[in-house]
C-alpha cells in the first residue's frame, strides 16, 4: 500500500527519517496527547494499583454500557491512524464500530467490530494477513492506512442488553497528507435468508473516485452439498446489466480452489490464513444442536486493487448444485445466511450507508 511522511513503514524504509509525530490513544490516555499516558488515580477500593499508585495500570480499559456510543478516539487535524488493537467483550455483532473523516456526519466505517477484524461468527479463528491479524484469545488488529486531513472520531456502540469490557489502542501519526490520499471505508451487510435466485450485493451505491481492497465473508450454509459455485462481480464505472470484472466461482475469488476441500480421507475443508487471501474460520456441525456448517473468508486486493473513476457495485451468486455434477446436474440458487464486510478507498463526500440492520436481525444464533 502507498505511504507517506512517515506512514505504512515496511522493511525497505525503517531507516528514513520522517517528521510525522507519534501518538497512541488508548485508556491509559483517551485523547492521545504528548505526556499524558498512564496518569489515571487508581480506585482506592477496587484497582488492583490501589497501593502503587498512579502509573501503575490504573485504568487499562473502559467500560461500555447497553445503549451506550462510546468514542473512542477524536483526533483534530491531519494525520492517518497506523494500527487499530482490541479485544471486546460479549457478542461481537453487538458492538458496532464507525469511524468518521473530516467533521462528515455520516460514518465511512459502520460495522459490527467482529466482521470488520475477519472473524464474524463470534469466535475466535486465527487470521494472519497482512491487513488484519486476529491472534489469541480474541485480540484484533487492523493494519489497513487511514489518512485524515481535519478529524477522525472513533466510536463504539453498545446494542446489547449488558456492559461490556473493552481494551483498546488505536496508533497514529499526525503528519501531512498528500492531495491524491483517499479515505478508509468499511461497510457491512447481511441478508438472512437470502431469497431464492436473488443475488446477494456486498456493495453498491459507492459514488466518486477509488479502489476496492477487500472483502470479508461471514457464510452460513442452509443445504447440503458444495455451496460456492456463485460468480462475484464488478460492476464500474457505469457498467448496467453486465460487469467489467466477472469471477469464476466462490473459492475462486478467495483465492482457493476446488471447494476448498482436500477430500474426507484429509479432514475435507482445510482452513488457511496467508497474506492476501484466506479461510480461517470453518464452523463443523457438532451431531446436536450445531447444525450448520459456517464459514469465514476474505480477500484482500493490496496488490491488485480494483480501481473505479465514478461508481463501483459489487455482487456475489449464491449458487450450489441440485443432482451430482459429474453426471450433468444443474445449478441450485441457494437461500444462505450471508454477511459481508466491502473495504474500499475514496474521495469524499461518500454515499450515505443504508441502514444497519437491527440488533435482532444481525445476531447469531
Amino acid at each position: 500500500m502507498a505511504s507517506f511522511n512517515g506512514l505504512g513503514m515496511h522493511m525497505g524504509n525503517l531507516a528514513i527519517l520522517s517528521t510525522a509525530e507519534s501518538r497512541s490513544i488508548s485508556a491509559e490516555n483517551p485523547t492521545g496527547e504528548k505526556g499524558k499516558g498512564a496518569m489515571a488515580t487508581p480506585d482506592p477500593a477496587k484497582s488492583p494499583a490501589r497501593k502503587l499508585g498512579r502509573g501503575w495500570k490504573a485504568a487499562p480499559y473502559v467500560v461500555i454500557e447497553p445503549g451506550e456510543v462510546k468514542v473512542l478516539a477524536e483526533i483534530a487535524g491531519a494525520g492517518a491512524i497506523a494500527q487499530i488493537w482490541m479485544t471486546p467483550t460479549g457478542a461481537w455483532r453487538s458492538s458496532i464500530l464507525r469511524i468518521y473523516w473530516d467533521g462528515s456526519p455520516e460514518p465511512s466505517v459502520e460495522c459490527p467490530v467482529g466482521d470488520f477484524f475477519a472473524c464474524g461468527w463470534n469466535k475466535y479463528a486465527q487470521v494472519s494477513s497482512l491487513a488484519v491479524c486476529v491472534n489469541p484469545g480474541s485480540a484484533f488488529n487492523c493494519y489497513w492506512e487511514m489518512p485524515f486531513r481535519k478529524r477522525c472520531l472513533i466510536t463504539m456502540s453498545n446494542t446489547a442488553d449488558s456492559a461490556m469490557i473493552l481494551f483498546y489502542q488505536i496508533n497514529y501519526v499526525l503528519t501531512e497528507v498528500p492531495t491524491d490520499a483517499a479515505y478508509f471505508h468499511a461497510q457491512f451487510r447481511r441478508v438472512h435468508p437470502l431469497p431464492y435466485k436473488e443475488v446477494y450485493t456486498i456493495v453498491d451505491g459507492i459514488t466518486g473516485r477509488g479502489q476496492y481492497v477487500g472483502t470479508y465473508m461471514a457464510w452460513g450454509v442452509h443445504n447440503s452439498g458444495w455451496w460456492g459455485e456463485g460468480e462475484i462481480k464488478f460492476f464500474m464505472d457505469g457498467d448496467a446489466e453486465f460487469p467489467t470484472i466477472c469471477g469464476t466461482g466462490t473459492e475462486d475469488y478467495f483465492c482457493g480452489s476446488y471447494n476448498f476441500d482436500v477430500g474426507k480421507e484429509n479432514g475435507g475443508y482445510r482452513e488457511f490464513t496467508t497474506p492476501y487471501a484466506g479461510l480461517p474460520q470453518v464452523i463443523r456441525p457438532d451431531g446436536l444442536y450445531a447444525s450448520q456448517q459456517r464459514f469465514g473468508m476474505y480477500r484482500w486486493h493490496i496488490a491488485d486493487p480494483i480501481r473505479f473513476k465514478r461508481d463501483l457495485r459489487v455482487t456475489i451468486q449464491a449458487l450450489g448444485w441440485l443432482g451430482d455434477p459429474r453426471k450433468g446436474a444443474e445449478f441450485l440458487p441457494l437461500q444462505d445466511d450471508i454477511a459481508s464486510v466491502a473495504y474500499w478507498y475514496q474521495t469524499l463526500p461518500a454515499a450515505k450507508f443504508p441502514p444497519l440492520p437491527s440488533p435482532d436481525y444481525l445476531r447469531i444464533v
